[in-house]
């Protein structure tokens, strides 16, 4: 049967006071990287593991790991999934194909096929060269020296985890060198923490991370909940009336997490974080300030947040560190640009001779307050960031949004979570 998406969802002008809690899933993030160890470790992670993400592209991970006795796997439009799967797959018997959607066909692999064939791993391009789907062969056994590989880490910051996780399991351990400006960093360094939580071993410096050989320690883990998803309640908060606040459940303080860096962020626009033993507290306590600039290099899924964020709150916003925002669900420049312009707010790349000081540096520019009439619909682009980045405007008129089972991927409960705040019984 073919699939048919849901018609658009109507949301009708929210309440600006508003105060409630939300109970948020667990991390996909960590989720899928914790399943990944402990497959290695050679148990069943669901035995090991609490508050995993409910998300699809978890859930496709799993099923895939209860999966491997057949040759060929689909990763659907996981982009993690795959790219975790593409090193996992070097590790076990057998020759395997590696698939996925058209979607996530047209994201790129290369860099870390490449990586891997330094190790000698037989893999081919069953298609366009540089992206899926693959054909993997099994790692050979390698002579009697440490693996020294490297991998172009200014695409994605997944090709290296993926290395990093299966590292301890290679039998000379594994030096990995980071080329390129490294994107997403506090991702890299979220795989070493969860690796370090379940035993293994390794040495960091600027650009270089060993990893010694070993095997991983099965213990009990609770994931936390997701700092992405929190992203979309902060954003609530940050269009709403002074006064309004809400409870976020399942956060930490000490977070692993590289979009931890929100309540830092949202203090622009207003909004004090109180940590509690098992949740945040967010209030809206003042006005925004005009200006907000950030470099989301280190916390990319932020970036349409925040523009959504400047655009409800007349905030003029000035964002670097896009660079691969071009490369996710879809291309979320083009698509916020496109989708901004409909309430009357440009999104803009500026001049290279904008910033002199900072010539490696792309800038963009979010100018403008949303306004509409009637119903705005907006597109998500088979995108689930999209989706939900966009849900706070409605705080300032209807919307409709397309395709909102997009959320499946990383957040399946939020057009509930976001029903329950408004319309308790």
């Amino acid at each position: 049967m073919k699939y048919q998406p849901l018609p658009p969802l109507s949301i009708p002008q929210l309440p600006t006071n508003f105060h409630g809690s939300i109970h948020l899933d667990g991390s996909k993030s960590i989720s899928n990287r914790a399943l990944i160890i402990l497959q290695l470790a050679g148990v069943d992670p669901l035995f090991y593991l609490s508050h995993l993400s409910t998300s699809q592209d978890t859930q496709t991970l799993l099923q895939l790991l209860q999966d491997l006795h057949q040759t060929e796997l689909n990763a659907g439009d996981a982009g993690t999934t795959f790219r975790f799967m593409t090193a996992f797959l070097v590790l076990q018997p057998g020759e395997k194909v590696l698939t996925g959607s058209p979607g996530l066909q047209a994201r790129p692999i290369g860099p870390l096929v490449e990586a891997l064939r330094q190790l000698g791993v037989p893999i081919k391009y069953l298609q366009q060269p540089g992206f899926p789907p693959l054909q993997i062969g099994t790692l050979p056994t390698l002579s009697s020296t440490e693996s020294h590989i490297a991998i172009n880490a200014s695409i994605s910051s997944q090709f290296v985890s993926a290395l990093l996780l299966v590292a301890p399991q290679l039998p000379h351990g594994l030096t990995l060198t980071l080329e390129g400006h490294s994107v997403s960093a506090p991702y890299i360094q979220l795989t070493l923490q969860l690796m370090n939580y379940f035993g293994a071993e390794w040495e960091k410096t600027e650009d270089t991370i060993r990893v010694l050989p070993g095997t991983y320690q099965p213990k009990p883990f609770q994931i936390e909940a997701d700092w992405s998803a929190a992203s979309y309640w902060y954003s609530l908060v940050a269009i709403a009336e002074e006064g309004a606040s809400l409870s976020l459940y399942g956060l930490q303080s000490s977070s692993w997490q590289g979009d931890a860096v929100l309540p830092i962020m949202m203090r622009s626009f207003g909004i004090e974080t109180t940590f509690e033993s098992d949740h945040i507290h967010l209030k809206k306590v003042g006005q925004a300030k005009p200006f907000f600039e950030w470099d989301f290099l280190d916390c990319p899924d932020l970036a349409p947040t925040l523009a959504v964020t400047c655009a409800a709150t007349g905030v003029q916003g000035l964002f670097t560190g896009l660079e691969t925002l071009q490369i996710k669900e879809t291309n979320r420049i083009a698509a916020l640009k496109k989708e901004l312009d409909k309430v009357g707010v440009t999104f803009v790349k500026l001049p290279a001779h904008f910033n002199k000081k900072q010539p490696d540096k792309t800038f963009y520019m979010v100018d403008g307050k949303a306004h509409w009439e009637q119903i705005l619909s907006i597109q998500t682009y088979q995108d689930h960031r999209m989706a939900m980045s966009f849900s706070p405007l409605a705080l300032l008129g209807p919307l409709q949004i397309e395709q909102p089972d997009v959320v499946k991927k990383s957040y399946p409960s939020f057009w509930q979570d976001l029903d329950q705040l408004f319309h308790k019984k």
